[in-house]
């Protein structure tokens, strides 16, 4: 497994955790966004900053479809 799908797994189980659901409710509400390779894609910005980073990212994706950034 290469390092990006690593840390995408990772991501997403840290997420899910954060919100208190499953990888699985979490992995279907981003595809539902559309926003599941974007989120991927962010590997190089996502991985060298806080995971909190990453979260807040992801909030702002998922209420405005846009990056917070």
């Amino acid at each position: 497994m290469d390092r990006q799908l690593q840390f995408f797994a990772y991501l997403l189980e840290s997420y899910s955790q954060h919100k208190e659901a499953s990888p699985a409710e979490i992995l279907a509400q981003w595809d539902e966004h559309g926003i599941t390779d974007f989120i991927y894609d962010m590997y190089e910005m996502y991985h060298q900053e806080a995971i909190e980073n990453a979260f807040m990212d992801i909030e702002s994706l998922l209420a405005t479809g846009r990056p917070a950034w």
